[in-house]
Parts: structure tokens; sequence; C-alpha cells
């Protein structure tokens, strides 16, 4: 994480100020160090890079530490499927067994061949789908475009904002999940590709940042909160932080939309409802606006046909979906 976040964060525990012994340096960038807490003690390191501002008193799941570990050992205990999945000639997969290849080939460092893969392989989007998602990136880096200072993302998973956040723009960028592994792998594909001297790594909770009242200028998500269960909580700590945009990626289910409702209910998504995500943001003292509103015929995500395994859980059954990015900013936000 580059230096000038120190100046930014607090302990997310108790909001005390934190002490530093900074170890390896590069540049700009912390690469090792120990902050702790002065009123409660507790610790935090920066280790490879990443800002670990974990608390123990959250629960969490880190599904991408179980995904690196569950393919890489499902396929060491079944070698003719690997041999099937990375031998095959690539047009002989199905869509999702090609991005599984794909997925393997990152994992292993081949981040030029996974490239080329993902780029060449079967769409298991609609065409629909594919435009209003990218329509929705465009509107949010042109909205970027204008600013300075860093953009801080929320729940940057594989990343795919952030870089190209990092790719079009000159601003910092500051790449967030809970997860600590994939932000390594975050890591590894950005210097891979030359884009990550802007970019800093942060590995925390939602519901309890370690940013400073009114630190953050500028956040955006991408389908981040789609997959929070009860956001109204986040939403009241991330107007804590936030002192300008909170832009939001989001695709939403029509509430008619009865064939995926079960779905969504057994999930506890109501995020996934324009209302609902609307109402919690009011609720939680932003004013909010969609923008960009583009609706898109979506359909399953295919299932591997040598893994078994899923890519989406939703939609169960063909839809439309709306593709918006929700600019938000405090109720005593000025301009």
């Amino acid at each position: 994480m580059h230096e000038y976040l120190i100046e930014m964060l607090e302990c997310p525990a108790c909001h005390g100020e934190l002490d530093w012994q900074i170890g390896e340096r590069r540049g700009e960038r912390v690469e090792t160090a120990d902050s702790r807490c002065r009123a409660c003690d507790t610790s935090y390191p920066v280790r490879e890079g990443i800002g670990v501002f974990l608390t123990s008193d959250l629960s969490r799941d880190d599904l991408w530490a179980q995904m690196d570990s569950w393919l890489p050992r499902y396929l060491q205990e079944h070698p003719d499927i690997e041999c099937l999945l990375m031998e095959s000639p690539l047009e002989e997969l199905d869509p999702a067994d090609q991005r599984f290849r794909a997925n393997v080939l990152e994992e292993r460092g081949q981040f030029d061949q996974a490239k080329a893969i993902r780029e060449s392989a079967t769409p298991i989007y609609t065409a629909e789908h594919l435009s209003a998602s990218a329509s929705q990136t465009d509107f949010v880096i042109e909205c970027l475009s204008s600013g300075t200072g860093p953009v801080v993302d929320l729940a940057s998973g594989a990343g795919a904002l952030v870089e190209e956040i990092a790719r079009r723009l000159t601003r910092p960028v500051v790449a967030t999940d809970f997860s600590p592994s994939i932000l390594r792998r975050d890591r590894v594909r950005l210097e891979h590709f030359g884009l990550y001297d802007r970019v800093s790594l942060v590995a925390f909770d939602a519901r309890l940042t370690p940013f400073k009242d009114r630190a953050v200028k500028t956040m955006t998500s991408n389908v981040g909160l789609s997959n929070i269960r009860e956001p109204g909580t986040l939403l009241e700590e991330l107007r804590r932080i936030i002192d300008g945009r909170f832009l939001s990626i989001c695709h939403f289910f029509d509430e008619e939309d009865e064939a995926n409702a079960e779905a969504i209910r057994e999930l506890r998504l109501e995020s996934l409802y324009r209302s609902a995500t609307m109402k919690a943001f009011t609720d939680a003292g932003w004013k909010v606006e969609a923008a960009n509103t583009v609706s898109a015929r979506a359909e399953p995500t295919p299932r591997s046909t040598l893994l078994g395994a899923g890519i989406d859980g939703l939609p169960v059954t063909e839809t439309v979906l709306e593709f918006c990015v929700l600019v938000a900013e405090g109720c005593d936000a000025t301009n």
C-alpha cells in the first residue's frame, strides 16, 4: 500500500489512532509494516504490500480462498479431468470449462494465456448483458476522469473495475476486499500487466472500515452491493468515511419476476431489487439517484461439464435486468 494511506487510516475496531513501525519500503509504497492502536492495542500488519485491517469479531467466509484451494485440490485428485480440462482443444470445451481453464492458468501465473482464452472463449453472457455492463464501467470512468486524488474501490474481488481505472486513468486507486488471498492474486496480475504502480491493496470488512471520518473523497464498487445481505449497516459505515461521491455499479431484478424471486429470497439478497437498495441508501442518510440506466436480457450461466460447477447462481431463468450506476452523496454534502 502507498504511504499516503497512513494519514487516512485508523483502528477499525475502536477508531483509535494508529502507531506505525515501517519495515520495508519500495519508493512511496510500504511493503511491510506493523501498526498498533493506541486505544485498544490491536495490531494490524502490512505484508506483501497489503494492509490487513480485519477485526476478529465479524464472521466472514473467504470464498476466494476456498475456490483457490478447491480447484487445484480437485484437479490433483482427478488427473484425468485435469488432462481433459487443460489439454483438450478449447473449442471442444463447454463455455464454463473454458473459463475454468483460464482460472487455472491465472492461478499458475500464466496471465497472458488466461487472457487469450477469455477473449476467445464462447460467451457465457448475452450480448445485451455484456454491452450493458461495459456501459456502466465507461460511465464510472467518465465520472472519475475529471477528478483528482485516490479512488477507493469497495469489494474489488478479482479487480475488473480497478484494472480499468488503472489502465484508463492516472488517478491512484485503492483495491479493497476482506480476502487477502484475492488481493494477493490481484497484485501479481496487475504487476504482470504493468498496472500496479498507482494501485494500493487493503484488506478490510466494509462493515468496519479502517478509514477516518470523511477520509474518502471518491469510492466505487462494481456490483459489490449485490452480494450483501441487509446492507443498511454497511451504508451507514460508508456515510461515516465518504466525503464526496459513491459510484456503485448495480444490476437489479424486476420485482415481478417470480421465476427468480424464490432464489433471491433463499439467498436473502433483497439488495438485488432497486426499491430495497434505494431505501437502504436513503435510510442511511444518502442522496442517491440511478444514472445510465440500461435494460438487458440475461440468461442463466452454464455449468461445467467436467467439474459440475456453475459460474453464477443468478438468474436461474431468463430475465431482463436493469443495469445502472447509483450515484450517492451524503445528505449534508456540499458541491
